[in-house]
């Protein structure tokens, strides 16, 4: 019975090896990587450092739907930057939702949520939000740049072109106001403030 016994024992540590292994692969199997599916600072940004350099990130729990929301945004863009196409695409059904969520969104919380539609290739929201922003402010910049992706991305070209007119009659006096979501955002405004003046 002792050699017996003794393969038996063998054969449970081999099996026992060969399915941690699995299981260790199998976490990293899914959207472009396992490092997607965890917090990180390039990611997630200063929130992640809340607890002290280095510290834990804090609990999806513990924020707010606006800062939820934010940080699902951020994830999406840098996805979005990185050509990930996997994990926008499983992303974006909980960034648009933490989006729809809010209560009384702010304009650059719209601008965000638009984006995410846009990159999503969900013109209707685009342009809803779009709409939304421009109803409060007429020649708010981001709410101008937005509804004019949203239009071309219906091939709504002479939309698109007021749009951009908008942009640009409105840019100088605008950016005078120094708003924080300009700063925030002002990579893309000069990128359609570019692509405005090439049309």
């Amino acid at each position: 019975m002792l050699p017996w016994g003794v393969a038996f024992v063998a054969l449970l540590a081999l099996v026992a090896m060969f399915a941690g292994r699995n299981f260790g692969a199998a976490k990293g199997s899914g959207i472009d990587g396992s490092s997607n599916s965890l917090p990180t600072q390039a990611i997630d940004g200063q929130a992640m450092g809340q607890a002290g350099a280095g510290g834990p990130a804090p609990s999806i729990g513990d924020l707010s739907p606006s800062e939820r929301a934010n940080r699902l945004y951020q994830r999406m863009m840098t996805y979005v930057q990185d050509g990930k196409v996997d994990s926008v695409a499983f992303f974006a059904p909980m960034a648009m939702a933490s989006h729809e969520m809010l209560e009384s969104p702010t304009p650059d919380e719209r601008y965000h949520h638009g984006r995410i539609a846009e990159v999503t290739g969900n013109a209707a929201v685009a342009r809803a939000q779009a709409d939304t922003i421009l109803k409060a402010s007429p020649d708010d910049l981001l709410g101008l740049l937005l509804a004019a992706r949203g239009a071309r991305m219906d091939n709504d070209t002479k939309s698109a072109a007021g749009f951009d007119k908008r942009l640009l009659d409105a840019l100088q006096a605008q950016l005078a106001i120094e708003r924080p979501d300009y700063q925030l955002h002002r990579a893309e405004i000069d990128r359609a403030v570019e692509e405005a003046r090439r049309k």
